[in-house]
């Protein structure tokens, strides 16, 4: 998978457009398979957080390179996989290619410049590992994620509207990942990958999603019998909750470029309140 830009400065609003016109586009090809599929990832934030009606203090969201989409196991139960791939090529994707050339049946593309979308899947029963690749098709595969199961207990619909990645005007409605799952997610992604974007969308949601940051942990509340959602909140205990710590030294990083005193101590003060508001701490 290309490596995310390391700071703000890197996304601009024009693919955040693209990249949200391809999830319409992709909506209104799968209409009849939306139930198994739920937006993930780094478009999630600018949908759970009304861009166009922000409350005064709320900044835009900086957006997203690309389009992730998890699949549910009931698409391989009622052996729907085939035409998921069907449906692919007919909407015009095709599977990306890596710089090395190679074809990267987890990502494919669509238009030019190009969006690329991923396609994720929870892990099958122990016999493939996150990080691995679920085979769908000859040329279509998932990576295997590691609490993706949490994005079909914690999402809900929302409605997209505008224009489409051929400039077609349309409306629907998908499932997107709620922001409880949505803080297990990124809290294992930087777990795993650090990177700079998932500690800024984890905070963005944190601090932004609803009323009150409790907002956010009642949704977090009931995951939190799941073992794989008990990681998250040990990840958040042991990266977030130190001013000079990993996590808000890397939401600065991301805004700025270089550390920053009152992101950081902000940083810290919204992921604390979100721990005690699920009386983990």
């Amino acid at each position: 998978m290309p490596e995310k830009p390391g700071t703000a400065a890197g996304y601009s609003s024009d693919q955040a457009e693209r990249v949200r016109r391809t999830c319409l586009y992709v909506a209104t090809r799968f209409g009849d398979l939306l139930d198994d599929l739920v937006i993930v990832g780094g478009l999630v934030p600018s949908l759970l957080i009304d861009q166009e009606n922000r409350p005064a203090g709320v900044d835009a969201h900086v957006g997203t390179m690309d389009l992730d989409l998890g699949l549910a196991f009931a698409l391989f139960d009622e052996q729907r996989y085939a035409e998921l791939a069907e449906r692919l090529r007919g909407a015009g994707f095709q599977p990306d290619k890596s710089d090395n050339g190679n074809v990267t049946r987890q990502r494919w593309c669509i238009s030019a410049p190009k969006v690329t979308v991923d396609f994720l899947i929870e892990p099958d029963k122990g016999r493939k590992g996150p990080g691995k690749l679920f085979d769908i098709d000859k040329d279509l595969a998932a990576v295997v994620t590691q609490g993706l199961h949490l994005a079909f207990e914690d999402r809900c619909r929302k409605e997209i509207s505008g224009l489409t990645i051929h400039e077609e005007q349309a409306s629907r409605e998908v499932w997107v990942c709620g922001p409880g799952a949505f803080v297990v997610l990124k809290a294992l992604a930087f777990r795993s990958r650090g990177e700079n974007k998932d500690a800024y969308d984890l905070h963005y949601v944190i601090r932004n999603y609803g009323e009150t940051v409790s907002d956010v942990g009642e949704r977090l509340k009931p995951l939190l019998s799941d073992p794989i959602a008990f990681d998250a909140i040990q990840c958040l205990k042991a990266n977030f909750l130190d001013k000079d710590g990993l996590g808000p030294a890397r939401v600065a990083a991301f805004l700025h470029g270089r550390p920053d005193d009152h992101i950081q101590t902000e940083v810290t003060g919204f992921a604390r309140s979100l721990l005690e508001s699920v009386s983990a701490i």
